[in-house]
C-alpha cells in the first residue's frame, strides 16, 4: 500500500515537472521579447492546469466531473490570456500571447493525461511559431510590433 502511495506521488511529481519544463521555450520567447507574460506565467498556468487535472483524476475518477473541471480550466484560462490583449488606436496587440498562455493550458492537460506526444508537440508548435513566424510577419507587414 505505501509503495503503491510512493509510486502515485512520483508520478505526480513527473507529470508536474513535465508540463513546467514543455512551458519554458514558450516563456523564454516572450521574456526574451518582453511580452508581458514570461517565465513566472507560462510554466505557472502549465502546472497548474496539469495539477487541477491530476486532481480531478484522482477524485472524479472517469465521471463527467473531470470533464467540467477541464471546462472550466479553457474557460479561466482563455480570461486570463484576454487580459493580455489590448488595444490602443485601431491596433490589437498581446494575440500571440493570450493564444500561446491558452496552449500552455493545454499542454498541462495533455501531460496530466499522459499524452506526452500531444504535450511535446503543442511546445514546440507554439515555439516556432513564436520565433519563426514573428519575423515573417513582420517583414511582410512592416511592423515594428508584434501581436
Amino acid at each position: 500500500m505505501l509503495d503503491l502511495q510512493w509510486e502515485q506521488m512520483l508520478s505526480h511529481f513527473l507529470h508536474l515537472g513535465v508540463a513546467f519544463l514543455l512551458a519554458i521555450p514558450v516563456a523564454v520567447n516572450r521574456e526574451l521579447r518582453s511580452r508581458g507574460a514570461g517565465l513566472r506565467t507560462f510554466p505557472l498556468v502549465s502546472v497548474a492546469s496539469c495539477g487541477y487535472m491530476l486532481l480531478a483524476m484522482q477524485v472524479y475518477s472517469g465521471s463527467d466531473a473531470e470533464a467540467k473541471v477541464m471546462y472550466g480550466l479553457i474557460t479561466g484560462i482563455g480570461f486570463i490570456g484576454g487580459g493580455a490583449i489590448l488595444k490602443n488606436a485601431g491596433n490589437v496587440s498581446g494575440t500571440a500571447t493570450a493564444a500561446s498562455i491558452w496552449n500552455t493550458g493545454a499542454i498541462g492537460v495533455s501531460v496530466a493525461y499522459s499524452y506526452y506526444e500531444i504535450a511535446i508537440t503543442l511546445s514546440l508548435m507554439n515555439f516556432a511559431v513564436l520565433q519563426f513566424v514573428t519575423p515573417l510577419k513582420r517583414e511582410r507587414t512592416g511592423e515594428d510590433q508584434e501581436d
